[in-house]
């Protein structure tokens, strides 16, 4: 179950108030940030403008691919552990802007974790340490500790993948 804090809105759809939820600039710099980060070659500068400009908690040698994409709006709510890397051209998203209210969660992600490329994480979802996320998937749900998970609607695939290493 995906946790997320919920705000009514009144009048047309929550994303035409964006604004009555974000200062414009902070969502410019933002976005200017986010953009320079995702084509840098340079995984220190991309460390440097997420730790430093976005608020972001990120480990020692997390690697994000080239094209991440991270929330424009909240990306302080996202946490990704040490030694993980976020495959190409993945989105993590912290909000949600629905027709009568939108929804903000915090992103967890563990140590060591695997997330394959052209992968969306949804706002108020924790993955484990050590877990592997397939390529093209939708993360809609939290993902358990060294856990090979993947799809649309995600499905558990490897409860375990230390097992493997004992075979």
């Amino acid at each position: 179950m995906r946790r997320t804090d919920r705000y009514p809105v009144d009048g047309p759809n929550s994303l035409w108030q964006v604004y009555r939820t974000i200062p414009r600039w902070k969502a410019v710099r933002n976005f200017i940030f986010i953009q320079i980060s995702r084509y840098a070659p340079s995984l220190p500068l991309k460390l440097w403008i997420y730790r430093r400009v976005l608020g972001m908690k990120v480990g020692r040698h997390t690697s994000f691919a080239l094209m991440v994409m991270v929330d424009v709006f909240f990306p302080e709510r996202i946490e990704v552990g040490e030694n993980t890397i976020i495959g190409y051209n993945s989105t993590i998203l912290t909000h949600e802007y629905l027709i009568k209210e939108y929804r903000l969660g915090h992103v967890r992600i563990g140590s060591n974790v695997m997330i394959g490329a052209n992968t969306t994480v949804l706002p108020g979802v924790t993955i484990g340490d050590g877990a592997i996320v397939g390529a093209g998937s939708v993360v809609h749900k939290d993902v358990a500790p060294y856990s090979f998970v993947a799809g649309n609607p995600l499905q558990v695939i490897r409860p375990d993948i230390r097992e493997d290493d004992q075979a």
